[in-house]
């Protein structure tokens, strides 16, 4: 009997790509919100903070934002511009990446590890807002339809 390989986007069939990048984004903000209460203590409590906080951000990064984003990239846009759509929004996230390397040391030096973290708590909120204002779920939609002019409006892409 041969042996079926698992589908990688099992869970994102599921659940949903939006509901996974907003519970990702919210995860995000809880994890780094535990690793800042680490500067309010001090002995293995602060390292079990930080390696609770740095675990859980990790987590629902991988299991929101950074998958569920490549992912959508690739089912939001119309088929005539699909590559070029993916691959815009590939570049902008490489951009930020490259401006964060460069940014975040001098946010470090210049406003403090606590302050930063609690702005990527807001940012990862405000993500998951976005995310759910902007919305365009892709779950179970025929994507050859997305951005029909029939399908443009009030109508929902077609259910495959």
């Amino acid at each position: 009997m041969a042996r079926r390989n698992p589908d990688p986007y099992l869970l994102a069939d599921k659940v949903g790509r939006i509901s996974l990048q907003v519970l990702g984004f919210l995860g995000c903000a809880a994890g780094l919100l535990l690793a800042s209460f680490s500067f309010y203590v001090t002995g293995g409590t602060k390292t079990i903070l930080i390696f609770a906080g740095f675990m859980l951000f990790n987590f629902m990064t991988n299991l929101g934002p950074n998958a569920q984003t490549y992912l959508l990239a690739g089912e939001v846009f119309p088929i005539e511009i699909r590559g070029k759509g993916a691959g815009f929004a590939a570049a902008v996230g490489k951009i930020g990446a490259v401006t964060t390397a460069f940014l975040f040391p001098i946010l470090l030096v210049g406003i403090g590890t606590t302050a930063l973290l609690y702005i990527l708590v807001v940012t990862s909120i405000l993500g998951a807002v976005i995310t759910r204002m902007f919305r365009i779920e892709t779950t179970g939609v025929n994507l050859a339809e997305m951005g029909r002019e029939a399908n443009i409006g009030t109508q929902r892409p077609t259910r495959i």
